[in-house]
């Protein structure tokens, strides 16, 4: 058993005890196959196994197949993990499941079992679970059940910063020569010279800026794009700045550096005034140009725009505060949660303004979609 919250000792391996929690699992009536053990495995790796939360998102994620394993699953865990101070592990119920019938669902379920009357039974196989369905599913399609299911995967994202020169240099094999470390290594030397020591640039992480729409022809989107820029502002906080656009323009920094997403998702809310309103993107974009973009947040940048592309301003307005955009900006990228659609074309007065200052077009109607943008901004 693997105590949570404290420091695994060396010698110690927690392998058996996360095993073990898999096979009580089994017992308690899950459909738990070697892959998932596997995929649970693998992503501990990723984590802290001494973190509870972790391990916990960890193991529902990787090991359960449906909404109904969700409870036997808590049981489980609190009864594996947390059992009574001073005595034995719970013991946990057998609630193994009947053998299925030959019909299955879109899961990845378990091989058949024996049955008590005969052989076991030959089962469809199906594509893939149902958290790699839902990376690949459009956010304005899914039900409520499914939206907080996604919630927690948003949590897995691993977002990290673009990376640019700094003027500060630091100790290197390769690069210019150092004479201040150099002529000191020669007095440790008693003044004789054995080495040239050298000095390259180092790295530090570039600025981030999320301009999300929030207007109504975005309402379906919204909310999960300010989910994803919640993961991006706790991952860089000193380094990402978060608008929102309709309008007005509102900053909503300080409100997704909450840790808790549901408390920064109230706080963002109660500060947006324009939420599900109309679209004046030109205007937005000017309004944070001359307080905001001009004044350092947006030089050198990879600045991001989150919108469908609808403009009830003057295009030509647009276009003028895109090319002003541009010109500070060291990436432009646009997300356009419609663009990864079949038989889309960017034929929105607001696109097509857009596009010639665009270094990027990308879809964003997915985690999936939303996945390749964090690696975009990544190799910026």
């Amino acid at each position: 058993m693997v105590q949570l919250g404290v420091p695994v000792d060396d010698g110690v391996d927690p392998l058996p005890g996360l095993v073990g929690f898999t096979a009580a699992l089994r017992h308690a009536g899950l459909s738990i196959t070697t892959d998932r053990v596997s995929a649970f495995l693998t992503a501990l790796d990723e984590l802290d196994v001494t973190s509870k939360p972790q391990t916990y998102w960890a193991g529902r994620l990787t090991l359960c197949a449906d909404p109904d394993d969700v409870g036997r699953y808590d049981a489980a865990f609190e009864a594996w993990f947390e059992p009574k101070r001073g005595g034995p592990k719970v013991p946990i119920q057998d609630q193994r499941r009947p053998p299925p019938s030959q019909l299955a669902a879109l899961t990845d379920g378990a091989d058949a079992q024996d049955t008590e009357d005969g052989p076991e039974l030959p089962r469809l196989r199906v594509a893939a679970s149902a958290a790699e369905v839902l990376r690949h599913r459009d956010l304005a399609e899914l039900s409520p059940a499914e939206r907080e299911h996604l919630r927690a995967l948003f949590a897995l994202l691993r977002a990290e910063p673009p990376l640019r020169t700094s003027r500060r240099r630091r100790p290197s094999d390769r690069g210019y020569p150092d004479p201040g470390r150099t002529l000191r290594a020669a007095l440790r030397n008693h003044g004789e010279l054995r080495e040239l020591r050298r000095r390259s640039p180092g790295r530090r992480p570039r600025k981030v800026v999320l301009l999300i729409d929030v207007s109504g022809s975005m309402a379906p989107y919204a909310d999960s794009l300010m989910r994803f820029a919640h993961v991006v502002t706790r991952r860089m906080p000193a380094a990402v700045e978060t608008f929102t656009i309709g309008t007005r323009l509102t900053r909503v920094t300080r409100e997704l550096r909450h840790r808790d997403p549901e408390q920064a998702m109230s706080a963002a809310g109660k500060a947006i005034p324009d939420w599900s309103g109309g679209t004046r993107l030109g205007d937005a974009l000017r309004a944070f140009t001359d307080r905001w973009g001009q004044r350092g947040v947006a030089r050198r940048a990879v600045v991001v725009i989150f919108s469908d592309g609808w403009e009830r301003g003057e295009p030509t307005l647009l276009a003028e505060q895109l090319a002003r955009l541009r010109r500070l900006a060291h990436r432009l990228v646009w997300v356009n949660p419609h663009a990864g659609k079949d038989g889309y074309a960017p034929v929105q007065g607001g696109i097509v303004a857009a596009l010639p200052h665009l270094d990027d077009l990308l879809a964003g109607h997915s985690l999936a979609t939303l996945e390749r943008l964090l690696e975009v901004m990544a190799d910026a």
